[in-house]
């Protein structure tokens, strides 16, 4: 499954809005239009914005212009895009990938920079892929012969360019385990949950089971669930995590019942430049996602509502931190928050 995917002159992506009850492919031709689909959610994850942000920067430069049009260009796209989600560090990282790439800086051509941001652009793709695929390695590992967890939000190729952060963890489990279950909550107001993660599981073949986010403490409490496991969209340094309103519930949750949560991430997800959590810029959504649900007003008229899209999660909550190079704990050693060496292949 890909969330999308780039043509040469455009970024066809899956709307995400519109899952799982119908597939509507949108395409996208210019920065400006990739920045409203991550705006509105209809290309969404950390991972995957990031990719889709880099490729969408090789739409803003005119190859038959003039070198320096195509650098301001370029620029001038960065800032757009950087500005579509705040709270998800991929984006920025990515987005600085490209412009400082070496093989991007020294085009002499406004063909060949739109060729070079778009083979860096292909490079991001490619190392998602593989990065996904040694993250549910080192997560089955850690996870061997748990044979039920819980997730929260969508962590799957819908979230990434490649199989995924947090699911892929539980597509590696359901390979090795003989019997297996995945509880998925609903991941309100926006059913991330309900409509993505359960889309994709059951496209995998892999059981799952929706549960209301109210009901995740009595569940938790019955002493099925092995573990709990998310994706993240910021880590800083000392281990807090930022991913979808809701996850701080669950964590809190699962120490309370005395299952390990655990956070599944790229090194591109941990932020060096942020000391705490408390630093985290959150993005606030529209109230009427709160206040209305399939089109149709739920709560009376003058009804106020706040809308955060993330919140943090504190570090002594997280039992590991699951990446491409191993299982991290805090502290939090340096070497995370440093993007240089190989992906990890075993």
């Amino acid at each position: 499954m890909k969330a999308f995917r780039f043509t040469g002159d455009a970024l066809v992506a899956i709307d995400q809005t519109r899952l799982p009850t119908e597939s509507v492919w949108l395409t996208l031709r210019s920065p400006q239009a990739v920045a409203e689909a991550i705006r509105h959610l209809r290309i969404r994850g950390a991972p995957a914005i990031g990719v889709a942000a880099a490729y969408a920067t090789a739409l803003a430069i005119d190859p038959e212009g003039s070198l320096d049009k195509g650098r301001r260009d370029l620029a001038r796209a960065v800032g757009v895009l950087v500005a579509a989600r705040p709270t998800a560090v991929n984006l920025a990282w990515a987005l600085r990938q490209v412009t400082e790439d070496e093989s991007v800086l020294a085009r002499e051509s406004a063909r060949d920079l739109r060729e070079a941001v778009v083979t860096r652009a292909r490079a991001l793709e490619e190392e998602d892929e593989r990065l996904g695929a040694a993250i549910g390695r080192h997560g089955a590992d850690l996870l061997r012969g748990i044979r039920s967890v819980i997730t929260h939000c969508n962590t799957g190729a819908l979230a990434t360019a490649g199989p995924g952060t947090a699911l892929a963890v539980v597509a590696e489990l359901f390979r090795r385990e003989e019997r297996f279950e995945v509880w998925v909550d609903e991941t309100r107001p926006l059913l991330q949950g309900a409509r993505l993660t359960a889309y994709e599981l059951q496209e995998a073949g892999i059981p799952y089971t929706l549960v209301a986010e109210g009901a995740v403490g009595a569940l938790l409490r019955r002493g099925t669930v092995g573990a709990a496991l998310v994706g993240a969209d910021r880590i800083t340094r000392n281990g807090d995590v930022a991913n979808k309103i809701g996850t701080y519930n669950l964590a809190v949750l699962a120490r309370e019942h005395g299952v390990p949560f655990y956070v599944a991430a790229p090194f591109s997800t941990f932020d060096p430049h942020l000391a705490s959590g408390d630093a985290i810029p959150i993005e606030e959504r529209a109230p009427e996602e709160i206040l209305e649900f399939g089109g149709e007003r739920v709560a009376p008229e003058g009804a106020r509502a706040w809308n955060p899209a993330f919140d943090v999660t504190p570090a002594d909550l997280i039992g590991g931190y699951i990446t491409e190079r191993g299982v991290y704990r805090v502290p939090l050693p340096d070497e995370v928050f440093r993007r240089g060496g190989e992906t990890d292949g075993s």
